[in-house]
């Protein structure tokens, strides 16, 4: 009887020049399962944390997506490109006596307006469907993509280095900020608003919600096999117990709750989703707690054993 296929949560470091998409096929094969998925998608661009689940753990990624996120990336003045990022072909160029001006005060003051709650318009060579489809397949099948502005907050917008070259000017910044921020939107709007124009040359994101990549692991590792996938699974209870506080069952309650009935626990000031987790350690289901201490199940997950 074949060995069942690992559940958890996995945190790759995906390098540069392959797609969210890549790196789920890789981890399939290494895996030897199909059941891999992604939570938050990462352009070919970009580097870092990519989380992908594993079995029943897939259920959690819905849960991880909408978590805030942490970038490191470089932001060129002076020039904009067709994707707002390095990737596109540049567009325009402003005047090197216009870039040299910017100074140092003008760039502080671009990034504090772009800081804290702020509508911001996402790239036109985003993912985001237009009528059904991919806003960038009808950017770059020609057609004129609008975009509607959507809120995002961004909670930081630090500058930690400032490289002027004649006509242009490099920022390498972090960026703490809400799910669906865009960063290359970032990078535009600086550079629209002090005149010159603006796009990514660097990105490279350091967490998602709890994780960081710091405990990720290198895409090629786990390819070759020289870091087998199940050594570095997190399992869907511990991943769970990051995302959420931690709800602690008792054996009939697990049963209950992996039936799908309701449970009544103590009434709580602070209701909202828990991990539900029984006296072996499982996670049960994701379930939301009421103020008055009703328990009912969001997300549930089949015990893999039984």
């Amino acid at each position: 009887m074949s060995e069942a296929a690992p559940s958890g949560i996995l945190l790759v470091d995906k390098p540069q020049g392959l797609t969210s998409h890549d790196v789920v096929a890789r981890i399939r094969r290494a895996a030897n399962t199909r059941k891999v998925g992604h939570a938050g998608t990462l352009d070919p661009m970009a580097t870092g944390l990519l989380i992908v689940g594993i079995g029943t753990a897939t259920r959690l990624l819905t849960h991880v997506v909408g978590t805030d996120k942490v970038y490191e990336a470089t932001i060129r003045l002076g020039e904009s490109t067709v994707t707002d990022d390095a990737e596109g072909d540049v567009v325009e160029r402003a005047e090197a006596g216009v870039v040299d001006a910017v100074g140092d005060v003008a760039i502080a003051a671009g990034i504090r307006t772009l800081t804290g709650p702020i509508e911001q318009v996402p790239s036109t060579v985003s993912a985001i469907k237009v009528d059904g489809k991919r806003a960038y397949a009808r950017a770059r099948a020609g057609e004129e993509v609008e975009l509607a502005a959507r809120p995002v907050t961004i909670h930081e917008f630090e500058l930690r280095a400032t490289r002027r070259m004649p006509g242009l000017i490099d920022l390498d910044v972090r960026v703490a900020c809400s799910s669906g921020t865009y960063i290359r939107a970032l990078a535009r709007d600086l550079g629209r608003a002090l005149g010159v124009g603006g796009h990514l040359t660097m990105l490279r994101r350091t967490s998602v919600g709890p994780f960081s990549v710091v405990d990720a692991t290198a895409l090629e590792s786990l390819a070759d096999g020289s870091v087998p996938v199940a050594s570095v699974l997190q399992g869907p209870a511990d991943a769970a117990g990051r995302l959420f506080p931690v709800l602690e069952l008792d054996p009939q309650q697990a049963v209950d709750l992996g039936h799908g009935k309701k449970l009544q626990v103590e009434a709580t000031e602070q209701p909202g989703i828990r991990a539900a987790i029984g006296p072996s350690g499982r996670l049960v289901a994701l379930a939301t707690v009421s103020a008055t201490g009703v328990v009912r199940v969001e997300t549930g997950f089949p015990n893999e054993e039984s």
